[in-house]
């Protein structure tokens, strides 16, 4: 699990991730919004991390919330990012947060993890593959955002 004193290492992964994204200006958030959210002041946090070390160095990252299956009446993971520096892509460690994160599922009883890749992301799908991940072939993905999220709340 990642500390506090990890947040600047995770942003810039984050940063580095949206670059492989090809979208690296989409990248508006703070070292203070990673601190309120991975370790607020009050309340438990809604989002967590976990973070792969080399010599002392944060160079892989996985940033996870809690879901719920309205059909299994439990709970899951969905990751939101895992992300492994490219000098660390050979070195098992993207696969070892997943095995950290399924194993805090089944601890905690939970049923799945769940995720979303890019569709050119042909390297990330080749693991997930291995691992006998399934795609989810028959769902969209949606996103409400902007303007359009604005617009929807004022109806």
């Amino acid at each position: 699990p990642a500390h506090r004193r990890d947040i600047p290492a995770i942003l810039r992964l984050v940063r580095e991730l949206a670059a492989y994204e090809k979208e690296p200006e989409a990248v508006v958030a703070t070292e203070r919004m990673y601190a309120d959210a991975l370790f607020p002041d009050r309340g438990g946090p809604r989002v967590y991390a976990h973070v792969a070390e080399v010599n002392g160095a944060v160079v892989a990252m996985a940033v996870w919330f809690v879901n719920f299956s309205t059909w299994t009446g439990r709970h899951g993971i969905w990751l939101e990012d895992l992300y492994v520096e490219e000098a660390h892509r050979c070195d098992g460690l993207g696969v070892a947060l997943l095995a950290a994160l399924a194993r805090l599922c089944i601890e905690r009883g939970w049923t799945r993890i769940d995720w979303s890749v890019l569709r050119w992301n042909t390297p990330a799908i080749e693991i997930y593959e291995a691992l006998s991940a399934a795609p989810q072939t028959e769902w969209l993905d949606y996103r409400l955002q902007g303007e359009a999220l604005a617009a929807l709340a004022r109806r």
